[in-house]
């Protein structure tokens, strides 16, 4: 299995996910097939954070490849954040992550913050890297498009209700 896991500040693991979308890719000389090597996922995860003195944040959990299922996203209700760490490609991230990130934030009105590995590696492999936390109007908070570092930014629950607010398309779905 390809997981993410989320433990309390006191070690205790407060969710698991495991990935359910395996990637598969064939471009010349570059090719993936996960699912060789690992088992999918089959539940969608999320769950709550509170804050000490502050609101409770809704969480959904992805990993990678799930970010270009938008139905993952919409079986998860309403979350205030999406986390989706990940290993983009160098060939599929500089095609396409940026673009799907906002989507992601924009058709959820939630905040994206996707923690991304980037570089050459071993075997040859090169990942993108361009961790992004996106808000809900799929504006980019904070990028770190190469090397290694940090994204910071706040997920502020006021964005959200306004966003929510001035266009109700969570509300409007119609299946």
């Amino acid at each position: 299995m390809n997981s993410a896991l989320v433990f309390s500040p006191s070690g205790q693991r407060v969710a698991r996910y495991d990935k359910v979308h395996l990637f598969a890719f064939q471009q010349g000389e570059e090719s993936y097939e996960e699912a060789r090597t690992i088992a999918p996922g089959a539940q969608v995860t999320t769950f709550e954070l509170a804050a000490p003195g502050g609101p409770t944040l809704k969480i959904g959990l992805s990993v990678c490849y799930d970010l270009r299922f938008p139905e993952l996203y919409r079986a998860m209700g309403q979350p205030d954040l999406i986390l989706i760490p990940s290993a983009f490609t160098e060939t599929t991230g500089r095609a396409h992550w940026d673009t799907l990130i906002k989507a992601r934030a924009i058709e959820n009105l939630c905040y994206v913050l996707a923690p991304a590995q980037g570089g050459r590696h071993e075997n040859g492999r090169e990942t993108y890297g361009h961790s992004l936390l996106v808000d809900p109007w799929g504006r980019v908070i904070d990028k770190r498009a190469e090397g290694a570092g940090i994204v910071i930014g706040d997920v502020d629950l006021t964005v959200i209700a306004e966003c929510r607010a001035r266009l109700p398309a969570l509300k409007h779905r119609v299946f």
